[in-house]
């Protein structure tokens, strides 16, 4: 099975290298071929994986060693348990709907080879990073997809808004990345080894050490360790205040918006902190912090999405709310809560970013939702997959985010650790406004009026709200027409990621409540809140007719009508509302001043600080001093040299009978 190990990431690598490297002498045809070859044999060897280890074979141990330093080796290795194979097939699957999909949506592209090469590395990367066995890969794979994501949100580099979009995403990143090797670097410092397994194994041992990280101020090393790794989580997984970067993302073309949200980079952090359950298990704060951070982003994200216009960002917004959620359930130690959300919510965030491109190709590329409309005649498949995905992203039984979403909810109620009664909350008003947020992208784009047909009634603020989103090159200019269905390789992927966002969630009995994870995820006795909700459990369908009691439930409803009010019963009526709370819309649509806040201090602050250097040191004490300074003494000491040169005989003759005098005054007073 080694091999077949093997092939799983390398053939994705194989695709890429091909189609960047040769594209232009294969073509366009060959380039999406071979990446897709090679996800797709990713995806079925990893389906072979799946079947062997839960046949029961495991494997975990090194490929290759990369460096020996003393007594530490630095290892490329895979750990392939059922928390790995469970990564591997959601992503190669997910990635493989999304190579197909590119076919379609990127048809006209003159960068067509290039995005081919991206996303399939972009899959290599991923696959590296959860199939590691120790910190090292990890980290490989950690900053690859951070790499390669800075190529694909930056892909339209010809745009500065993408330029911008991409740079922002690669430094708020290098913040959580700082954290992140200090927390690996710490690893190797405290257990001399890289490797996953002696880390876990000498972990309880270590439970108790302190270290000072200020003077006479001893902090648990395990909590300093975890919470220096979940830093890096916060960046990948967008939360906040590292959350600035996912909305940005939008700028890349959808195709990878959806791969990065759904199943690649921001669900690494998650996957981490699940893998590292031996460490964050030993750590009370560290798990507090995730429950206050997960908390906050899954509240105050969800309400930023009910103001967006924009589709796309409507779905970022989304994104970084769930996020949330998998986030909370880390905290309260439900990791296979959190896992199970992180797959179920993969199929149908994909179906919701394909879906939403669907719409963009169809309008030629338009994505303000104030000129959709009425799109449900035209689309048909794609109006039928959005609303699957809708039902599903809100937690509506019986779709898949009910199950995992639900569960989450419950583990929170039950959970005991600091901060779990503020993320109880924000999960049940995240429940409320999922429901509104999700069926205001339904209502808004596929009924009511058809808006497409008319003009902007001001062209000058619908200029500057798609001040960043410019026309995608290699696109016409927009063009008012009949929207019509897209090609069938865009409809086939999201017909087939539909599927699982209605029935994934059905799995739940054995992926949550049985034993699946077994070892792969540890859980201190105190902390079985699953094991506690999993006597409750009887069932799929018992779980769902018991959700429709549930509050959350209700909740969700209620977003719904609200919705359904709001742009379906009195489309008047929004624009009121935004004019009657004003002053929340304007904090919304600023994103709480984070942005703002971000440019005055770190990149105004940073530019402060070199204008201050560049004048302190460069002008006043390289230029002024060193340069100007030597300058300034050599012709001093000229000048003072010319006042002695006065080119008169006499004066020359003086001052030789002045030195004569003083050398026969003093050779008479040093004689004997």
């Amino acid at each position: 099975m080694k091999a077949l190990y093997l092939i799983v990431p390398l053939a994705p690598l194989a695709g890429a290298v091909i189609a960047g490297l040769a594209g232009r002498v294969i073509g366009r045809a060959g380039a999406h071929w071979v990446t897709i070859i090679g996800v797709a044999v990713a995806f079925f060897a990893s389906l072979a994986v799946m079947q062997d280890v839960l046949a029961g074979n495991t494997f975990n141990g090194p490929v290759y060693t990369w460096l020996t330093s003393g007594e530490a080796r630095f290892e490329v290795g895979f750990l392939i348990d059922r928390l790995t194979v469970l990564m591997m097939l959601v992503v190669t699957f997910v990635s493989l709907m999304v190579h197909v999909y590119t076919i379609g949506y990127m048809a006209d592209d003159p960068g067509y080879q290039r995005f081919f090469s991206y996303i399939s590395l972009f899959t290599f990367s991923m696959l590296m990073l959860v199939m590691s066995n120790n910190f090292l890969q990890l980290f490989f794979g950690w900053e690859a997809v951070g790499l390669v994501s800075y190529l694909l949100i930056g892909f339209w580099y010809t745009r500065p808004t993408a330029v911008y979009a991409n740079l922002k995403a690669f430094l708020v990143n290098r913040v959580g990345d700082f954290g992140f090797v200090l927390g690996i670097g710490l690893i190797l410092a405290t257990f001399g080894t890289l490797d996953y397994a002696e880390v876990f194994s000498k972990a309880p041992a270590m439970a108790g050490q302190t270290i000072e990280l200020f003077g006479g101020s001893p902090w648990l090393l395990i909590s300093v360790i975890c919470i220096c790794l979940f830093v890096g989580a916060m960046g990948k997984s967008a939360q906040f205040p590292l959350h600035v970067w996912l909305p940005d993302s939008m700028e890349g073309p959808t195709p990878i918006s959806a791969l990065i949200h759904a199943a690649t980079m921001v669900t690494a952090g998650i996957f981490m902190v699940s893998r590292m359950s031996p460490l964050f298990e030993l750590s009370e704060s560290a798990r507090s912090l995730i429950l206050v951070v997960g908390s906050i982003t899954c509240l105050f994200m969800a309400l930023i999405a009910i103001v967006q216009y924009d589709i796309k960002r409507v779905v970022a917004y989304s994104t970084l709310s769930q996020l949330g959620y998998m986030t909370m359930a880390l905290g309260a130690s439900a990791y296979s809560a959190a896992m199970f959300h992180l797959m179920t919510h993969a199929f149908f965030k994909a179906v919701l970013f394909l879906g939403a491109g669907s719409v963009i190709i169809a309008l030629h590329h338009e994505q303000d939702m104030r000129r959709m409309g009425g799109l449900r005649k035209y689309l048909p498949w794609t109006y039928a997959v959005v609303l699957i995905g809708a039902f599903a992203n809100a937690g509506f039984p019986p779709f898949a985010g009910f199950f995992s979403k639900d569960t989450i909810i419950d583990a929170l109620h039950a959970a005991q650790t600091p901060g779990a009664g503020l993320a109880y909350a924000a999960a049940l008003a995240g429940a409320f406004i999922s429901g509104l947020y999700s069926f205001r992208l339904v209502f808004f784009a596929f009924h009511g009026k058809e808006r497409f047909r008319d003009e902007p009634h001001d062209a000058h603020a619908h200029d500057a709200h798609h001040g960043s989103h410019d026309e995608e090159p290699g696109h016409e200019e927009h063009a008012h027409g009949t929207p019509h269905e897209s090609p069938w390789v865009v409809v086939v992927p999201l017909l087939l990621l539909a599927i699982p966002s209605v029935c994934a969630g059905w799995i739940i009995g054995d992926v949550v409540f049985g034993d699946y994870f077994g070892n792969a995820i540890v859980v201190a006795p105190e902390h079985e809140w699953i094991a506690e909700m999993r006597e409750e459990f009887h069932g799929v369908v018992p779980m769902v007719m018991h959700g429709f009691t549930l509050p959350t439930f209700w909740l969700v409803v209620a977003g719904m009508g609200l919705a359904w009010y709001l742009y379906i019963a009195r489309p008047d009526q929004p624009g009121v509302w935004r004019q009657r709370f004003s002053g929340i819309v304007r904090i919304l649509d600023n994103k709480y001043g984070l942005d703002d806040f971000n440019q005055w201090f770190f990149a105004g602050g940073a530019v402060g600080l070199g204008k201050g250097l560049w004048r302190a040191g460069d002008v006043t004490i390289i230029d002024g001093l060193m340069v100007n300074g030597s300058a300034r003494l050599v012709g001093w000491i000229s000048r003072l040299s010319k006042g002695m040169q006065t080119g008169y005989i006499y004066h020359y003759a003086f001052a030789m009978i002045v030195g004569v005098g003083v050398l026969l005054t003093a050779f008479v007073m040093l004689a004997p």
